[in-house]
This record gives structure tokens, sequence and C-alpha cells, in this order.
């Protein structure tokens, strides 16, 4: 009987582990989870609750197929690009596609008749999308349609903008309606209303715009451009240092850009847009209020700002303003500074000489200054002197330089505008253009304008403030007898 016990005890250790085993052996192993099939095992995007569609509706493919290939036939890369935007932005949005491809923001062609008249054209085109290719220029026309088509055109909704930091967006709809950072889409969720950041992907760089923020770009050349570092995460967002000025007084109280600029004046054709009387004056007011304001007990009140928060209106109240009604641009007295680029001087250059470059080698083009950059250092393979037509997207020979005589803030120019009214004015058509070919030969010759009054156009200065103790001074001390060209607002 001990014998048997002591040999039971003996064998249990060895039963259990037999045991332990043929269980394991039975265990199922875990179910593993399904692999992501789809856009998302691949594309993890976040959609606003507007926009919470299959990726299918928009850029089409085959969203069952597991296959990057066949996930991919039939793909929409840019579904919001002026191409596709029709068939599918256009599919919800009907009205706004159609009328956006009739507004001057779409066209350009303000902007593009203005130049071409200045340089001898006689008819007006209607979208910068029929400026004519000229590969070998033949007259000055032809040369100033490829620097339209290759250095001044940099940003339209058919592109994507210079590969700076803070000027990259997207194309079509996308342009304004989806955020980039660091020149790369930052989110899939669709802005109701463009912020500022996407304003200024355009209007930087001495436009309309950036004046809001006090912004004016330093000298291209490295003796007058500020050396100091930034606080921004990029040393040039925009392609070149700039000066910090004062900001307008509408920016400093927290207003943004389209508070005063609708987005139906943004996207329709015919649409006006604002003006200082509708806000600032109580007879105006009081016949008609604008969106967003609304009369109380002490004044009236402004939802207005990032914040949407209500502010109250400053009403025109000084004496100063009943001199001449009607007859004074507001900006005449307003402006605390204006934009004064005298002299703007663009070279075509096929050669492949750069030295005379090496100090301006910043350009306000990215194409252009990574060449200059790149071809300038000699530890470096040289690049070809192309630039991308930024609306065929063909590289073509040649390279745009610029340079300006005098890039100035102070002093505003005023002119009567051709309603009799004192307007602000800038020199925005006082170009000289030239082209020198692949053997050296001087094609054309600092060719200028055809502008009059040296280019002088009116503007509207967004650098408003409080007029100050001297503003008789800016009237008394211009001359005021000849009338300035018709306003453009594209500038």
């Amino acid at each position: 009987m001990t014998l048997q016990n002591s040999t039971w005890t003996s064998a249990w250790p060895l039963l259990l582990l037999s045991f332990v085993l043929l269980t394991a052996c039975r265990r199922e192993e875990p179910t593993k989870p399904p692999a992501a099939r789809g856009c998302i095992a691949c594309h993890a995007v976040v959609l606003d609750k507007n926009h919470d569609l299959a990726c299918t509706s928009c850029h089409r493919g085959d969203e069952d197929a597991a296959d990057k290939a066949e996930a991919h036939a039939g793909l929409i890369a840019q579904p919001a690009h002026p191409d596709t935007m029709a068939a599918t932005c256009g599919t919800c949005h009907p009205e706004e596609v159609r009328d956006i491809r009739q507004s001057a923001h779409f066209t350009l062609k303000n902007l593009v008749n203005l130049v071409r008249r200045a340089f001898g054209a006689e008819s007006d085109l209607q979208s910068l999308m029929e400026i004519p290719v000229a590969e070998e220029p033949q007259d000055v026309l032809g040369l100033a349609d490829d620097l339209l088509r290759r250095r001044c055109l940099r940003c339209h909704l058919y592109y994507k903008g210079d590969a700076y930091p803070s000027v990259t967006h997207g194309t079509g709809c996308a342009a304004c309606h989806l955020e980039f950072r660091n020149g790369k889409l930052a989110s899939h969720r669709f802005l109701p209303v463009p912020g500022d950041r996407q304003c200024l992907s355009c209007h930087y760089g001495n436009k309309v715009g950036f004046d809001y923020y006090g912004r004016f770009d330093n000298d291209l050349n490295d003796d007058f451009r500020t050396p100091y570092t930034t606080k921004e995460e990029h040393f040039r967002p925009y392609g070149v240092e700039y000066h910090e000025l004062a900001a307008d007084i509408h920016q400093q109280h927290g207003l943004v850009c389209t508070d005063c600029h609708s987005g139906g004046e943004l996207m329709r054709s015919g649409v006006a847009g604002p003006s200082c009387a509708g806000c600032h004056n109580a007879e105006v007011l009081a016949k008609t209020l604008p969106p967003r304001v609304r009369k109380t007990e002490s004044g009236y009140l402004f939802l207005a700002g990032s914040d949407k928060k209500e502010r109250l209106l400053p009403l025109m109240t000084d004496p100063a303003h009943a001199i001449s009604p009607g007859r004074i641009s507001c900006q005449v007295c307003h402006a605390q500074w204006t934009f004064n680029d005298h002299g703007k001087h663009l070279l075509r250059s096929d050669s492949d000489e750069y030295e005379a470059w090496t100090r301006l080698t910043i350009q306000e083009s990215s194409e252009v200054t990574e060449v200059l950059s790149n071809n300038t250092d000699f530890s470096k393979e040289e690049l070809p002197p192309e630039m991308t037509d930024k609306i065929s997207f063909k590289k073509r020979y040649g390279l745009w330089y610029k340079g300006y005589s005098l890039r100035r803030w102070e002093a505003q120019m005023l002119r009567r505008d051709k309603d009799g009214n004192v307007v602000v004015v800038r020199p925005l058509l006082d170009y000289s253009i030239s082209w020198l070919d692949r053997e050296g030969r001087v094609r054309f010759d600092s060719r200028p304008s055809h502008a009059d009054d040296s280019g002088l156009f009116p503007y509207t200065p967004h650098t408003t403030g409080k007029a100050g103790v001297f503003y008789r001074q800016r009237l008394n001390n211009i001359h005021l007898s000849e009338p300035a060209k018709e306003d453009r607002k594209n500038d």
C-alpha cells in the first residue's frame, strides 16, 4: 500500500504535464481581424460633416478593390481642379461652379488684359487660358505673353502655386476651401469660409492683402535683405523676407478678409465690393444694414472675426468728413502706407551665364531661385535654365529674372480718377522687358510698357488707420489735376 501510494505520487507530475500538452494542442488559434480594405486602408483622412461621403464620390476609382492598381483605375487625383470640378463639386454645388467660372478670381482677365494692352494688344482675352504661347517671340507682345505664362501667373486656380511653405495651395475649389500647410494638404475638412491663410497664399509679396498684415517685401539683393532669424517655422515662407510695418486697423481688431469681401464678390462676376461708408456712415446704415450688422441702443454691432464676436462699429463723426463728401477716397487720409515699387525690370535670359546674379538669387519665384542658388554653387551639377509654363505645365528654355529700381512705402501718391475723385495710386505698370537668347544676342532691350502716367493706377491700400494731424498736407502737397487710369481690382 505504501509502495502504490509512492508510485502514484511520483507519476502525478508526468500525468499533469501530458494533460496540459494535449489541451494546448487542441487550442484554436485566435481569430485575426480582417485586413482593412478600400481607400481607408491606405488613406486615413477625416472629413467634415457636410462632405462625409465615400471617397469614390469625388475621386472615383474602385473602393472595393484590394489591389492598388485596380483601386486607382479611373482615379481623379484632383477632383476640385477646374477641368473636373463641374463633374465632381458641381454635382452638389452647380450654381457656385457655374458662377465662379465667370469671376475675375477664376479668369484673371482684368490683370491679363491690363498687362497685354500695355504692351500693344488691341483686343481683350476672356481668360488667362487664352494667352498665346510664344516660344520664339517675334514682337514685344509675344514676349509679354511669355512673361505672363511663365513668370507672372504663378497663382491661379489651375496651378498649385510656388514651392514655398505658405504659398502652395490646392487647385480649383480646393485653392480656397482646403487648408495647406508647409506645402502639403493639412486637412481634408472643407472650409465653408476661407481663412486669411488661404487668401495670403495668393495675395502675398506686395499685393493687396499682404499689406493688411503690415508686410512689405525686402529688396532682392543680398545687401538689402535683413538676415535676422524669424519666429516663423520657415525663414522665407513667402519666398522673400519682409518688413513688419503697421497692420490695418481692421486686422488689429480681429477682422478677417471675408468679413468685408463676401463669397458673392469673390465667386461671381459683377458683384460690388465693400465700401467704408457702408459700415461707418450713420446715414447709409440707417437706410441699409450690411450682413451681420444690427442696430442696438449702444450703436451698430458687427458680427465678425475668426472668433465670431460682435464688435462696435465706429461712425464717421469728425467734421473733416464733410469737407468734400464723395470726392476724396477714404484711404487718401487713412492709409498708413502704400506699395511704391518703382521701375520693374524683367529679363528673359536663355544664357547659361549666372555669375552676375550671385547676389540676386532670391527672385520671388521658387523656380528661378532654385536654378540660381544651384548654379552659383560650383559644387553642384548645373540645372538647365528652364521655367514651367504655368498654364500648360510644359518646361521651356529661358529664365525670367526680376529687379527693381526702387522699393519704398513712404509718400502716398494721389491722383484724380476718371470721375474726378482723389484716389491713392501705385506704380503698377512701369515694366521694362528684355530678352537675351542662347547665343547671347539681345533680341529686345528694356522695352517699356505703353502705360500712361508712368504706369500709375488707383488702388485701395489695406493699411487703414487714424488720419493723424497731417492729413491735409497730403492734399496740399500733391498735383491732382491729371486724371488717373480706370481702377483695376486685380493687381
